[in-house]
């Protein structure tokens, strides 16, 4: 594909690269959050006993039911909030506080309970911790479609805040030994304990969040709407509960039937997803097959090709980046998830018993997958925001971010549950160890590589037919100049790069 003829960057549409960092800053915050509450659930089953069941329910079915209705009506305050300092940053700074307290008492557990006791009390304070933490992520999501109008600056922006929100998932990892070594963290009686580990990496974790968190409130500043539009939005605004929630309802059904976002909602639901489900199973690969049912040996493996991933995500993010400002989003989209496809395939041939080191030659390519996934489709629904206000004269970011994560999650969610659905269904059995089926071990080879590939090639269909390209979102940026007054600024003279 050749570079294509497209709108240069004007001066000042460039977000400055320290904002960028904020931004990013809330990045590193979100994914920090995400695994610390994914990864320190081992410590409800390990530490206190609570059946496994239980905790599948607190970590899956709960907090989506909860993101179901605050993370919309969140989306929705930000949008219409009308304060000095803006729409977003107010929440964003108070909310960061919020998540991080809420999140450091979510493991303060006494001891000696009950374990209806601590179901209850990580019950309710999960739903609590969720409803903050929304209140914070809602509005720093739709601060990034607003930093910049520009087509190709949105993609830096994005660009940057995933490539620093990488850095969480390096320290990620060392969550269960900073528990378990006692390095850090003892009980009451100066002894290694997983119970007072999980406690003090809270407050490390909710410290972090508040230094972080709260960097876009301070250093970033709303591109405000000009003074008309903010009029006629104050004159529009609905008066009272009941013609407030029939506005909710209007604005959520809006975002509901747009086209181009529903496309980008598929698409990230089907390649994070299709990831997401068969995540364990190259575990199950690598120790029962490519080890023989060696444990030891096989995480080793399964540890380098997890360490391999890491790293190059951060070199697909820069790639796809610059990929995206040469060749436009989709087709740079088409090029990541389809050398993620050619990845997958490939476990099927490298995850070899007589060369395990091949395990490693798969994680580059499948790096582009989530790397380009989180990189390409938030700038793309910045331009479906552009799109959505020239319809309806309305910005609805906090609305398309909210539905768009809540799809997400729910997504994972769902994979989460259905992957242990489909180890059983594989006839792998844990008590025969290495002794497992010719079927088991095929079946196993067969999801692990060909459920992700299915499914990002569906995502790619999906994509291909969204609508906006560089050409649609700069004749709608032109439109909306013209409407707001403004008719020849932001670089609107087509140079080739």
């Amino acid at each position: 594909m050749k570079p294509t003829t497209h709108v240069q960057t004007a001066p000042e549409d460039r977000v400055p690269f320290g904002h960028k960092v904020a931004y990013g800053s809330g990045a590193f915050v979100n994914n920090l959050l995400g695994a610390a509450s994914g990864g320190m659930m081992i410590v409800l089953n390990l530490g206190f006993g609570m059946d496994p069941a239980k905790v599948g329910i607190i970590l899956g079915l709960v907090p989506r039911l909860t993101d179901a209705f605050t993370d919309p009506v969140m989306g929705y305050i930000s949008d219409n909030a009308r304060t000095r300092w803006g729409r977003r940053r107010p929440f964003i700074f108070v909310g960061v506080f919020v998540a991080a307290l809420l999140f450091a008492l979510l493991w303060q557990m006494p001891s000696g309970k009950s374990e209806t006791f601590y179901y209850a009390w990580f019950l309710g304070f999960s739903i609590l911790f969720y409803m903050g933490y929304t209140l914070w992520v809602t509005p720093w999501v739709a601060l990034g479609y607003e930093l910049t109008p520009d087509y190709h600056e949105r993609t830096r922006v994005m660009g940057t805040q995933n490539f620093i929100g990488q850095l969480a998932f390096v320290a990620s990892p060392w969550f269960l030994w900073i528990m378990n070594s006692g390095t850090f963290f003892r009980n009451a009686d100066g002894e290694p304990d997983q119970v007072a580990g999980a406690a003090g990496l809270a407050i490390v974790i909710a410290v972090v969040t508040v230094c972080l968190g709260v960097l876009p409130a301070i250093f970033l500043r709303e591109r405000g709407q000009d003074p008309a539009a903010q009029e006629a939005a104050a004159a529009a605004r609905p008066v009272g509960f009941a013609a407030t929630v029939r506005e909710f309802v209007r604005g959520f059904s809006i975002t509901m039937k747009s086209g181009p976002f529903l496309k980008l909602c598929l698409a990230a639901f089907l390649v994070f997803n299709g990831f997401i489900l068969i995540s364990a199973f190259a575990s199950y690969v690598i120790i029962y097959y490519v080890c023989a049912g060696d444990q030891e040996l096989g995480a080793y493996y399964v540890g380098w090709a997890g360490t391999v991933g890491a790293v190059c995500t951060f070199g697909v993010v820069v790639l796809v980046t610059w990929l995206a400002t040469r060749i436009g989003k989709r087709h740079a989209f088409f090029l990541a998830i389809g050398l993620s496809i050619v990845g997958y395939g490939l476990k099927w041939f490298c995850y070899s018993p007589t060369n395990p080191w091949l395990v490693l030659v798969p994680a580059p390519l499948m790096a582009f997958g989530l790397g380009g996934l989180f990189t390409l489709i938030p700038s793309m629904i910045a331009d479906v925001v552009d799109y959505d206000e020239l319809e309806t004269h309305q910005r609805r970011e906090g609305m398309y971010g909210s539905i768009f994560w809540w799809t997400v999650k729910l997504g994972l969610s769902a994979a989460i549950a259905g992957g242990g659905l489909l180890l059983n269904k594989t006839g792998f059995d844990v008590e025969l160890g290495s002794a497992q089926t010719d079927r088991a071990i095929t079946m196993l080879r067969l999801f692990d590589a060909g459920i992700p590939m299915l499914t990002s090639a569906v995502a790619i269909w999906a994509v291909a037919r969204f609508p906006i390209t560089e050409q649609k979102a700069r004749d709608v940026r032109e439109e909306l100049e013209r409407r707001r007054g403004r008719s020849g600024e932001g670089g609107v003279d087509a140079v080739v790069e």
